[in-house]
């Protein structure tokens, strides 16, 4: 048999691939090496932050975008994926302030310190805290579950435990070489994240990729009162938010160990964990530090951090979303979808061009 689109990872984003690409009536198989929900990659977990960003106005406009195709996704799974918490930004400098004033003025709030520290009195404040109502929470394993229940009800396939070794375009196909045989495919999605690299070497121009093995924590709370809304902290670049069930999650963004996603050990780091203790004990009075639980996740960014998403030819690739991709999973799968088309919905930052000429 040859399929219409053979994509290649079952994580979020291939996961949102093929469901939208099965809803355009495309005959799709996705190809994971693991089983499905597996921990190796950089879909698992409980939760993410849903958070337009403070002073990027493209980010902030693609992150409303991708708002009502979460809440489509809920309709068609029955889940629910994002529950609205809100969302702060602190340790932002006076243009991160006044951009925010620009871009958020209708939903956005500006809080001095003080007035912050009053209202989420588990955290400390230096700086204006900026407030962003519609921000919140998303269920990571649940959306990704929910992803690969509606794409299979729309006729995709999934088959686990089958690592793709190689690709190969021959007399119009293209080839994937996996245990048991070739898969054949008139056009194939790449969604393999810290993977990619290794799999696209000599077929498609990607930029440099960091893949590292980062340790964030579940902390508990000195009291059930306080609210905790998601949030992200410039100085230090750190970020977190509630977790029902599991406590507040703190990490350090972007600062751990660079790995190799085959042989990665989900070890603790001792000097970059002592880090991450003594930020929480300096800027989270609402949180004991003492009692927490170490967490293992992959990074894969490219140097600029911004995501990869574009057509070569028969071959899709959509990567680099770690650390802050999670948001625009269901409309990554609208763009992927529309590059196999042959739609051009992308924006010219996500497509190798635009980093080529960084």
């Amino acid at each position: 048999m040859t399929y219409d689109v053979a994509v290649v990872g079952a994580g979020a984003m291939g996961s949102a691939a093929a469901r939208a690409l099965a809803a355009a009536g495309r005959e799709v198989v996705v190809l994971e090496q693991y089983t499905l929900g597996h921990d190796r990659g950089g879909s698992h977990g409980g939760t993410r932050l849903f958070r337009p960003a403070a002073d990027n106005a493209e980010v902030a406009r693609l992150t409303e975008q991708a708002r009502p195709l979460w809440r489509e996704l809920e309709a068609d799974s029955g889940e629910t994926l994002f529950e609205v918490t809100g969302g702060i930004d602190h340790g932002v400098d006076d243009a991160t302030v006044e951009a925010f004033r620009s871009l958020h003025a209708a939903t956005g709030e500006v809080l001095t310190p003080a007035a912050a520290a009053e209202r989420w009195p588990g955290f400390r404040f230096e700086t204006p805290v900026l407030y962003q109502p519609g921000s919140g929470r998303l269920y990571a394993d649940r959306t990704v579950k929910a992803l690969q229940s509606v794409a299979t009800r729309l006729g995709a396939e999934f088959r686990v435990q089958s690592p793709v070794r190689a690709l190969r375009i021959h007399d119009g196909l293209v080839e994937l070489d996996v245990p048991g045989g070739a898969v054949r495919a008139r056009q194939v999605v790449v969604t393999a994240g810290s993977w990619a690299p290794k799999l696209l070497t000599g077929l498609v121009p990607l930029p440099a990729f960091t893949v590292t093995q980062e340790q964030p924590r579940f902390f508990a709370p000195v009291s059930d009162d306080l609210d905790w809304p998601s949030f992200v902290h410039s100085g230090p670049f750190s970020y977190g938010l509630y977790e029902p069930g599991s406590g507040v999650k703190v990490g350090l963004h972007g600062t751990g160990p660079v790995v190799d996603p085959d042989t990665r050990d989900f070890a603790v780091e001792p000097a970059r964990d002592a880090e991450l203790l003594r930020y929480v004990e300096d800027w989270f009075p609402g949180l004991d530090a003492r009692k927490s639980t170490a967490i293992s996740c992959l990074y894969d960014n490219t140097p600029s951090d911004t995501f990869v998403i574009d057509r070569a030819g028969p071959i899709t690739v959509a990567v680099g979303f770690c650390g802050q991709g999670f948001k625009f999973v269901p409309l990554i799968g609208a763009f992927v979808r529309d590059l196999v088309l042959g739609e051009r919905t992308v924006p010219s930052r996500f497509r190798l061009a635009g980093h080529a000429a960084r």
